[in-house]
């Protein structure tokens, strides 16, 4: 992996030195800006609509989603860390430097982890981050990103190498896109975060020490109302050691393509909705369901619908999955319906919502069709903290209410009442693998999940975050064993 950032930064590198000796010309005017600035990318299509994800107060999750480009202007500076967002390489600004950083501090307490009557564990996590994005001029780029995982605690058993890992290379990329008739034709190569599709499905999954990457390439093309994204890539799988192991995925690979539409702001008296079809393959070698392993090729087509209309916002999915596995057909469905509205015209205003999701299963333990769904990457904490559930078998429906008593907090609670689909298939936890012997019992009540999340936004760049969860097992989980948990976290962000 070395030897790959170091030619992706070198070839940049020449090409940002060749650039700059160009670029000497045009001097900087008072503000920062270069008299005979650069012309700005064609593609008007919503940043935030894009497949990167949204950016809050600068901050994305994709530090590479951030644009920190008005920093060219000492002005807009507040202090000595904007410095780093923006960092001239060349007299004029076009070829510049930014820094990126996060250090995370958090404990886990899990009462009878795995849902089994033992002792409680508990995870003292830290995670350091550390990037850099290389511009040179509006049209190519290169962004490298390294991070740490450590952890220690009580009851951790073998710790994953996305909880502990000595240093990984998380990201290493190059960028180019050019304009064409108004449209911005771009692409990206290299290991990346791909978000491009609802957060069920397709995630960095935050949650983790190490987020979740991909290696390969995505292709797109923007216009102002209309996107389409291509992709290939193949998952990371990391070694827990130094960055030499931690290598693409050869058994997995994911590949399709994602469109977007911008809904007509009129239809709905100024909203803000897009509409992304998408198609996707995943491919894997050592596929596994009810204690076999064999190859698994699954086809994803469906729809999202998301966006704000007024005090309203939804985000609904629907996605049809078939191929095969082994000798089973795959015939699997995921709906996912979550809405929130606003109590008022503020931001501060309260929001009751509720989502309601359905999960297909059956046939994981029989020999007809397999009927269980799966996401391929997806957020595995939407329907447990504790990561005792996943969209496969699963129905689920909760309430939930948020509100800010003070500007900086906003407190979230939900109640979530959980089913299996099928009672003739195993419960799924947050891995894909069953809670061994579920599918024998033919209890369809899963169990009641109570969660509540605080987030204290102290300043854009420090954020404190608790949250708790109780899951009250029901008779699909008892009946076999398993117990009732409580779930209890707490960390700080500090981030540049």
């Amino acid at each position: 992996m070395l030897s790959t950032i170091r030619a992706l930064l070198g070839a940049t590198a020449t090409l940002a030195l060749a650039t700059g000796a160009q670029a000497q010309s045009a001097a900087p005017s008072e503000t920062g800006q270069t008299r005979n600035p650069a012309a700005p990318i064609a593609q008007s299509y919503p940043a935030a609509a894009a497949g990167d994800g949204a950016a809050t107060n600068g901050f994305n999750l994709s530090r590479w989603a951030e644009d920190w480009s008005s920093y060219r202007n000492p002005e807009k500076r507040d202090d000595p860390l904007d410095r780093l967002k923006f960092l001239p390489l060349d007299g004029d600004g076009d070829i510049y430097l930014t820094l990126s950083g996060e250090f995370r501090l958090r404990v886990n307490h899990t009462t009878n982890p795995n849902l089994r009557d033992s002792r409680a564990q508990r995870q003292d996590i830290n995670r350091i981050v550390a990037g850099a994005d290389l511009h040179v001029g509006p049209h190519l780029r290169g962004f490298v990103e390294v991070a740490h995982g450590g952890i220690s605690g009580v009851e951790l058993g073998a710790p994953a190498a996305t909880l502990r890992n000595d240093l990984v290379v998380q990201q290493a990329f190059v960028e180019g896109d050019v304009d064409v008739a108004g449209v911005a034709l771009g692409a990206r190569y290299g290991r990346q975060e791909f978000t491009d599709g609802p957060n069920l499905l397709v995630s960095q999954r935050d949650n983790n020490t190490i987020r979740y990457t991909l290696n390969g390439l995505r292709l797109w093309a923007r216009g102002k109302r209309v996107r389409a994204d291509l992709f290939d890539l193949k998952p990371t799988a990391y070694g827990d050691l130094g960055t030499e192991d931690d290598v693409s995925d050869p058994a997995r690979r994911f590949s399709g393509v994602t469109l977007g539409f911008v809904v007509p702001q009129r239809w709905f008296g100024g909203s803000k909705l897009y509409v992304d079809p998408f198609f996707w393959r995943r491919r894997n070698t050592v596929g596994a369901w009810g204690g076999r392993i064999g190859p698994a090729t699954r086809y994803y087509l469906g729809t999202r619908v998301w966006g704000d209309a007024g005090p309203l916002t939804i985000d609904w999915t629907v996605n049809h999955q078939y191929g095969t596995y082994i000798n089973q057909r795959i015939d699997a469905w995921q709906v996912f319906a979550a809405q929130t509205y606003r109590l008022g015209k503020t931001a501060r205003a309260p929001r009751i919502g509720v989502h309601a999701d359905y999960a297909s299963g059956g046939g994981g333990y029989g020999d007809g069709k397999l009927r269980d769904a799966y996401a391929p990457f997806g957020n595995n904490i939407y329907y447990s903290y504790g990561l005792f559930l996943t969209p496969s078998n699963l129905v689920a429906l909760a309430p939930n209410v948020s509100v800010a008593p003070i500007k900086p907090l906003r407190v979230t609670a939900e109640y979530q009442l959980t089913w299996r689909d099928s009672v003739y298939d195993a419960v799924y936890r947050a891995n894909g693998q069953p809670f061994a012997g579920t599918q024998n019992g033919r209890a369809r009540k899963i169990g009641d999940v109570a969660r509540l999340q605080a987030v204290w936004t102290i300043s854009p760049r420090v954020s404190v975050t608790g949250r708790y969860e109780h899951l009250a097992a029901g008779p699909a989980l008892t009946d076999a064993g398993f117990k009732s948990s409580d779930f209890l976290a707490g960390w700080i962000s500090l981030r540049f």
